[in-house]
């Protein structure tokens, strides 16, 4: 049995991502971790029933973690948060799924320190679908192709994303610049701006979207639109659940969506 925590487990990922625990057979939720709603009941907080796991304080993750004895913290908060928890789990010897976006290099760079000097596996994602994984591969592909096209990402989410450009496109753009060397990543466009060696990243808020990115590799006389989009957040935790079941039989480590599915 894979011992599950939650941090953000409040939230409308840490919600469906406990639903999904709680429907999977070898995992138990064992600490639901957040800012808000502390000492209620998790289970009537999702309206689900009562689960007898009340929501403990992200302030005291520590004391939750050294607790409930997980196997592995599932974090989707913020990137401020996340490094924190990221941090306190890996102290406590415990594996990490994180889907977390925003993070500088600096905080990226910290996480990795501690989760490599602690000796613990994690796998660090801006993005668990399964489709999107593959999107990456496609993109790989095209950029080797089509390397002389110019090359536009345009990414759209509901209006509570805090970050922008999403890191599903910052990671669309880092995957094709590994492919055709340097490039200018351009956030947007005003005024003059002549195009040149770059990559343009554009970002749309708005609504409920839960997540669309388009690749628009241009050249002369046609072109070509390599799409990826979510319908629910569903795809995201599922991706989530089944990186847990795997990155508690990996070795210590940092390692990315594709590893869990085998994508080279």
């Amino acid at each position: 049995m894979i011992k599950i925590a939650v941090t953000g487990a409040c939230g409308r990922m840490g919600g469906l991502i406990i639903e999904n625990v709680l429907k999977t057979k070898n995992m138990k939720l064992v600490s639901a971790i957040d800012i808000s709603n502390i000492g209620k009941d998790i289970g009537e907080v999702m309206r689900v029933g009562a689960l007898n796991l009340p929501v403990e304080d992200a302030k005291n993750i520590e004391r939750a973690l050294m607790n409930s004895k997980p196997d592995v913290l599932i974090d989707f908060t913020i990137a401020d948060a996340s490094v924190k928890n990221v941090i306190a789990a890996a102290g406590k010897k415990v594996n990490l799924v994180v889907g977390t976006t925003g993070f500088t290099n600096e905080q990226r760079s910290v996480m990795e320190t501690s989760i490599k000097s602690n000796g613990v596996s994690a796998v660090i994602s801006p993005n668990f679908s399964i489709g999107v994984n593959v999107f990456f591969g496609l993109l790989a592909e095209a950029a080797a192709r089509l390397g002389n096209y110019d090359i536009e990402i345009i990414e759209a989410h509901h209006n509570q994303k805090k970050d922008a450009p999403s890191g599903t496109a910052l990671k669309a753009a880092q995957t094709m610049v590994k492919v055709l060397g340097e490039r200018d990543l351009v956030y947007g466009r005003h005024g003059i701006s002549p195009r040149k060696k770059e990559i343009g990243i554009h970002a749309v808020r708005g609504g409920d979207i839960v997540g669309d990115h388009t690749v628009l590799f241009a050249g002369d006389g046609e072109r070509i639109e390599i799409k990826h989009q979510a319908h629910s957040r569903q795809a995201f935790a599922s991706g989530a659940v089944r990186a847990a079941e795997w990155v508690c039989e990996a070795k210590p480590g940092v390692y990315e969506m594709k590893d869990v599915l085998g994508i080279k």
